[in-house]
């Protein structure tokens, strides 16, 4: 089997891996290439960059049993696996045609955590050294890799991963009964941020991915890891995937879950990140679970702001983030906006580019509520 006909089986398995922003209406397509579709994606980088990564798995052979994944030990299909020295040379030949412009390269984990993390680190290696590339390298952290191999894949990569799976060691037991939470997974984490603190440099950002809806699992559970790896192991980003079942794999009749989770996952996950918000102040229902009906912000404001709105004139940057329609960015540009005059109505705030329909409920400006229309639908 030729290398493009390994990278049709391999890339397309790793839409179950989210990374980066992938997919999106609107962004340019990378040329088309031997039907790489499902290999080689629309990407927006950590900083805004758009490019067209490659997505692939060294090997999909796998010595582990985790119920939900298409690649567990004893599945009935066929394993293929790329040498780094194969994989490195066809990615190049790739890059050199204009086909894509950075790589995520993830794995099965063959013959331990450990020998499949120093294959991942070699491919890498031949990239940077061999080939003199200096463009977009995701390398993911295998379960049971070395601290010094972590420290090796940082010093190759522009952004590493460790997949927890599941939010505690009892939803992971269920799910991948051969892993193992706080030594195997959680720890390589805290590898990440300890050489990130203790050793000078520019490094890698950090990124994990939950499994959704596999084991019964709340979103406040989900939530409270995220909230403690933000802040506790200095992770970037948490992507939650949700489930859905595969054929021939313990949880094949368990139901898919909702699109709808996901993104209600994605809009808290930020609040708790870049907005201040905390997990005891999200809008869980009494099962630990967020509304489907509503975004979360809003859900938040109209129990708090709808009686109490915010002034935009005098509340500080913590205040201006809590009102919908007002991002990170948007609260910087209200900051400036007030050093100039004061706001007056809510023209003012479309002048910054704000969704002031969002916002109109809950602000005063200068004193006084502004007009708005209530909804006709959740939103």
């Amino acid at each position: 089997m030729d290398s493009l006909e390994k990278l049709k089986l391999l890339g397309p398995p790793t839409c179950f891996e989210p990374a980066e922003e992938v997919g999106a209406a609107g962004r340019r397509s990378p040329p088309p290439h031997d039907d790489l579709s499902g290999c080689v994606h629309n990407a927006v980088m950590p900083g805004g960059k758009r490019i067209a990564l490659l997505k692939t798995l060294l090997t999909s052979a796998c010595e582990r049993d985790c119920r939900y994944c298409a690649f567990r030990q004893g599945r009935d299909f066929r394993r293929v696996s790329f040498s780094p020295d194969e994989l490195a040379r066809l990615f190049m030949q790739l890059h050199r045609k204009n086909v894509a412009e950075g790589i995520f390269l993830s794995s099965g984990v063959a013959g331990s955590g450990s020998r499949t993390e120093d294959r991942l680190i070699a491919t890498a290696e031949l990239l940077r050294q061999r080939y003199g590339f200096r463009g977009y390298i995701h390398l993911k952290i295998m379960p049971g890799a070395e601290r010094e191999q972590v420290l090796a894949a940082m010093r190759l990569a522009d952004r590493v991963s460790v997949n927890l799976e599941a939010p505690n060691s009892e939803r992971l037991a269920r799910l991948a009964p051969r892993k193992v939470f706080a030594e195997e997974l959680l720890q390589r984490l805290r590898w990440i941020e300890e050489i990130r603190r203790e050793m000078p440099g520019r490094w890698p950002s950090s990124t994990t991915q939950f499994v959704v809806g596999a084991v019964d699992e709340s979103d406040v559970e989900l939530l409270t890891t995220t909230e403690f790896l933000h802040r506790q192991v200095g992770l970037a980003r948490a992507y939650f995937s949700g489930f859905a079942p595969v054929p021939d794999t313990p949880l094949e009749d368990h139901a898919p879950t909702p699109p709808l989770r996901e993104h209600r996952l994605y809009q808290s996950s930020f609040l708790l990140r870049d907005y201040g918000f905390t997990v005891e102040e999200l809008p869980f229902d009494g099962g630990g679970y967020l509304p489907l009906g509503s975004d979360p912000k809003l859900a938040w404001a109209r129990h708090h702001l709808a009686h109490a709105p915010v002034e935009l004139n005098t509340a500080d940057r913590r205040g201006l983030l809590r009102v919908p329609g007002i991002g990170p960015k948007g609260a910087e540009k209200l900051l400036r906006a007030r050093r100039q005059g004061t706001l007056r109505d809510l023209t003012d705030l479309r002048k910054l580019g704000m969704v002031s329909r969002r916002a109109a409920p809950f602000i005063l400006l200068d004193g006084r509520r502004q007009p708005y229309q209530l909804p006709l639908w959740p939103i």
